[in-house]
């Protein structure tokens, strides 16, 4: 099977120099996009993936800061190389506090431009491969929900009866953003958009179902989540100080999965 070639968007006033890198990056696997301007690429990055940004700093109307700020209020991450002509300290900084990678000094040859393209696409790809979802990943520290434990590096919840049970995905995603927002009025759009990506197409009657799954995983043990609550025609709120009833041992035939994941 071909190997799917990244795509770099570049951002750059500069028209020849533009082509040129795309030119050069063709040359190396890699498909490319160019935007002369900020707006047409915060259009363009709002609505597809990218595998990488490659941002001129200095652009006709604004900054590439500017674009930076734009994508984080649009909830668009992408790797981002700076291209500058400003070699000052203060600018690099800059370029790192707004969410820069890295960052290539004007002039620059190819070869080093090459490499460091190829760096920041080692280090995204090595990042994602403990992202289990948009915002949840395989190596946080488990923590406490509704009495019970979660415990992203194992994927389960543990109860505090003793037991505990394998939780998917999308469902470990979900406690993550509920539990790191508490008191917080989180409607449904919010939650899609901070577990499947802001250009899911993912409709609340498949986030509710998730919830289900989560609320009958806590039953299965005794529990509730009387401080995870609907609202209704909104979306949900997490109330961490509001105490969850105490947990029972379960009924015979309730269905169990013990630590070692054994029914």
């Amino acid at each position: 099977m071909a190997k799917t070639k990244p795509l770099i968007v570049i951002v750059e006033d500069e028209k020849e120099l533009a082509a040129l890198i795309a030119e050069q990056l063709e040359g190396h696997d890699m498909m490319t996009q160019m935007f002369h301007r900020i707006q047409p690429a915060a259009r363009f990055l709002s609505k597809n993936f990218a595998n990488l940004l490659l941002l001129d700093i200095n652009l006709p109307d604004g900054t590439g800061f500017e674009l930076m700020e734009e994508l984080q209020k649009a909830n668009v991450s992408v790797p981002t190389i700076f291209l500058t002509a400003n070699s000052t300290e203060a600018i690099k900084v800059k370029g790192f506090e707004v969410g820069g990678d890295d960052y290539v000094t004007k002039p620059f040859s190819f070869p080093e431009l090459i490499a460091r393209i190829t760096a920041v696409l080692r280090r995204s790809e090595t990042l994602k491969d403990s992202n289990i979802t948009r915002n949840a990943r395989l190596d946080e520290s488990p923590f406490p929900f509704c009495g019970a434990e979660i415990n992203p590096q194992r994927m389960e919840i543990v109860f505090p009866d003793g037991q505990s049970e394998k939780i998917g995905r999308k469902e470990l995603g979900i406690l993550v953003h509920v539990a790191s927002n508490p008191k917080m009025v989180l409607t449904r759009q919010s939650l899609i958009h901070s577990v499947w990506g802001v250009h899911a197409d993912v409709r609340s009657r498949s986030l509710d179902q998730y919830i289900v799954r989560i609320r009958e995983a806590f039953g299965r043990h005794g529990g509730n989540l009387n401080s995870f609550r609907t609202i209704h025609g909104v979306g949900y709120i997490y109330d961490h100080e509001e105490k969850s009833a105490p947990v029972v041992a379960p009924s015979r035939g309730a269905a169990v999965i013990s630590r070692s994941g054994k029914k």
